[in-house]
Parts: C-alpha cells; sequence; structure tokens
C-alpha cells in the first residue's frame, strides 16, 4: 500500500466508522457498541475493534473503571481519525450518483476503489493524461490484464473514471474531477499515517507527490489576470541526500494550461517544502512551513486554489 491507502482501507469498513462515532461520546463497553452500531455478529464487531487498537486509534480500559467487563475509548490518533472520516465525508457528498455516507455499502466500495487506484500506481498513470486499457497494460506491470481491466470497471461505476470516443484503438479512460477531488481525504489519511503511525506505513515518495499535484491542478479557480509559471516542489530524503519531486505548472488568463513533471526551467514563481509542510498548507491553509520564491501573488494564489479545491474552506493563505 501507498502512504495512505492502509487508513482509506480501515475506513472503507463502515462499521469502523460506526464505532469512532460512538466513541466520540465516551468510553464504552462492546455491548454498548455493539447495540449503537448496528447490532453486528459479536466476532465482527470483536475484529474490527482489534485493528482499530492495533491502528492506535482505540484502546481498551482497565475493568476497575467500568467493573466486570472492558471498556473501549477512542486515543488522541483515533480523534484525529474522525478528522480523516471528515474529509472522506465531505467527499462522498459529491459523489456523482448522489451524495454517500461514510456507513452506506456505496461508500466502502468508492473508498475501496480510490485506495486500490492510488496503491497501485493506476492513479499515476491516469493523471497525466487519459489512456486506454492497452496503454495502461503497457504502462503498469503489477497487474495482469484482466485485474487491470476489472479495477477499471469499478472506477467507472464508482463515478471516478469516463471513457473518451476512441480512434479505433480503444477508448481512453479520463479522470473525473470527482475523482481529483479525492486527493483532499488521500492528503488527510497520509497526514494521519505520518503522525501516528509512521513507521508502520509506508513513507509518502516522489510517486505519491506527483500524483497529488497532477490530480489536483485542472481543479483550481485564478483570478482571470493571473498568468505565468509556478514550480510546486516537495523535499523527500533519498538515502543521505535529499531529491524534489513536484510539478511546474503553466497559468495563463487564470487557467491551469500545462502542468507536468519536469521540474527544471526558471519559473516566474516557485513553492518549496517538506511533506508535512505541503500537507499543513493543503489542508489546514497554513502555509508557515514553505519557502516562496519570485511572484509571490502567483505562488500564493496556487496555493490557496489548491486548499479551497479540496477541501471547500474559506481559504487562510
Amino acid at each position: 500500500m501507498r502512504s495512505g491507502a492502509q487508513t482509506l482501507s480501515l475506513l472503507a469498513v463502515p462499521l469502523n466508522f460506526l464505532i469512532l462515532q460512538s466513541l466520540a461520546e465516551g468510553p464504552k463497553a462492546q455491548v454498548t457498541l455493539r447495540r449503537e452500531t448496528g447490532s453486528p455478529a459479536q466476532t465482527t464487531i470483536r475484529a474490527q475493534l482489534r485493528k482499530l487498537c492495533d491502528a492506535e486509534a482505540v484502546v481498551k480500559g482497565q475493568r476497575d473503571r467500568f467493573p466486570g467487563t472492558h471498556a473501549y475509548e477512542l486515543t488522541a490518533a483515533g480523534n484525529d481519525l474522525l478528522g480523516v472520516a471528515a474529509a472522506l465525508e465531505s467527499w462522498l457528498e459529491r459523489a456523482p450518483g448522489g451524495p454517500l455516507s461514510l456507513d452506506h455499502s456505496g461508500a466502502k466500495a468508492a473508498i475501496g476503489t480510490l485506495a486500490e487506484a492510488w496503491s497501485t500506481t493506476l492513479l499515476r498513470a491516469l493523471a497525466a493524461k487519459p489512456l486506454t486499457l492497452t496503454e495502461l497494460n503497457d504502462i503498469i506491470g503489477t497487474l495482469n490484464y484482466p485485474a487491470l481491466q476489472r479495477r477499471l470497471g469499478a472506477m467507472r461505476l464508482a463515478g471516478q473514471l469516463e471513457t473518451q470516443r476512441g480512434n479505433g484503438r480503444g477508448s481512453p479512460n479520463q479522470v473525473t474531477d470527482w475523482l481529483r477531488e479525492g486527493v483532499g481525504p488521500i492528503a488527510a489519511a497520509v497526514r494521519w499515517e505520518r503522525r501516528h503511525l509512521p513507521d508502520r506505513t509506508a513513507p509518502t515518495t516522489a510517486i505519491d507527490t506527483e500524483t497529488a499535484f497532477l490530480l489536483a491542478m485542472p481543479l483550481l479557480h485564478l483570478p482571470d489576470d493571473l498568468s505565468g509559471s509556478c514550480r510546486l516542489a516537495a523535499e523527500l530524503p533519498n538515502g543521505s541526500k535529499w531529491t524534489l519531486a513536484g510539478v511546474m505548472v503553466e497559468i495563463a488568463g487564470g487557467r491551469v494550461v500545462s502542468c507536468v513533471t519536469r521540474l527544471q526551467g526558471v519559473p516566474e514563481g516557485w513553492i518549496l517544502g517538506s511533506p508535512s509542510a505541503w500537507l499543513s498548507a493543503v489542508i489546514d491553509g497554513e502555509k508557515g512551513g514553505l519557502e516562496f520564491g519570485g511572484d509571490g501573488r502567483l505562488a500564493t494564489a496556487i496555493l490557496r486554489g489548491l486548499h479551497a479545491a479540496l477541501f471547500g474552506a474559506r481559504a487562510r493563505i
């Protein structure tokens, strides 16, 4: 799994969300949790509680607090996980087929499909441009043709892909704006893992960084009088050295006209920072950890646009 995917998979299980939601009210015994989450099988709720405990989101309390039984309660990580759930809920509310809730079976399919596409680098390939099944099969070596075909079908069914008219060599698959907006909950999940399970989850890589930028950039709404090029780059550890990953974006008349992962050249503006600084800026609108250079208005407008597009909040940058 890539960074963030483990958390998305955890929240794709409706029962886990219901458990977290119930425990947000305070510590509860398993029998109470079972009743408040729709009376699932005892073995089922035990298994999901075990997974949440393994993820350090929930902890089993001491017997002397609740005589004769154990109680479960949220940890600080569990409270933060509810923040990731809120980002997912916001994304699911905008589903093409109508709003979904985290406790709905359709949400499980949508989140699971998003997490799989992210982990198999299918999103990295499609983020660059629309591709046919045959073209994707040539690019992605980790999936065989039938598995790739099944995943594309699931993404189309979930409203995350659309097929374009082909030229006789197959129909290109294009990501939808709703899938692009999925970068929001992915970013929230990545930050949760980096904060709470850094040694047990995948680190942020160049592929993750490039994919997120490529997907999110077309969502930007910028002032009509804004034009110029800007480099958005994250500093990633590479052994004893550091490497840069990101995109070079070209703006003309407030529209994104080009977005590529080649970082060479001298742009009008640039933004540089660690993955954690980028996550804080995009999720919370806090730009303090980032470095800016060149055309500050251009760079700040792009960052504000990312924050607003992915989290729908009033930009504080």
